[in-house]
């Protein structure tokens, strides 16, 4: 017997990821390098402010992400927030296996690591920690540049990316 609104626990999988799904949320780019200068990237809709003193952001990331390595010792990453202009590009960086960087508009910082021209948002992050979480990695970065452009970001809701209207 189930109880009324809920389904039988064969169904709780899909229907987490539902519920998540119907979470609206911003779209990342997550960047950084490995020890021998190679660009890797992914993309997260599970981005957030964690502190504002030191000020701390999170992202998550699947461990079995062909990345997650290269993520798990870094030292520095870059998180971007995406626009419109960018949603193939999140779409691209979600693909495993996919050419991420080719044409896609990255060019060095200073420090080389791989940056997006034109993000709502650009945070130059340090490494603060990272904490396994199930099948996930949370990435803690510490803020140490914080960019801020002039497109709204996209929004990621129901499996589907929307854009903001006539938000301030």
């Amino acid at each position: 017997m189930t109880t009324p609104g809920f389904a039988p626990m064969r169904d709780e999988s899909r229907l987490f990821r539902d519920a998540m799904a119907s979470f609206p949320s911003g779209v990342t780019i997550v960047t950084t390098t490995d020890e021998s200068g190679r660009w890797w990237g992914f993309t997260a809709s599970s981005f957030c402010s964690v502190s504002m003193e030191p000020p701390l952001v999170l992202v998550c990331l699947a461990t079995s992400a062909q990345c997650h390595p290269a993520f798990e010792r870094a030292e520095r990453y870059i998180v971007h927030v995406v626009h419109r202009e960018h949603v193939d590009l999140a779409v691209r960086f979600a693909t495993r296996g996919a050419d991420k960087f080719a044409d896609a508009g990255f060019r060095s910082d200073e420090r080389g690591l791989p940056v997006l021209d034109q993000a709502s948002v650009t945070l130059e992050c340090a490494a603060h920690a990272v904490h396994s979480a199930g099948d996930h990695s949370i990435l803690l970065g510490r803020v140490e540049r914080t960019l801020i452009g002039e497109e709204r970001p996209a929004v990621y809701f129901r499996r589907r990316f929307h854009h903001i209207g006539d938000a301030a």
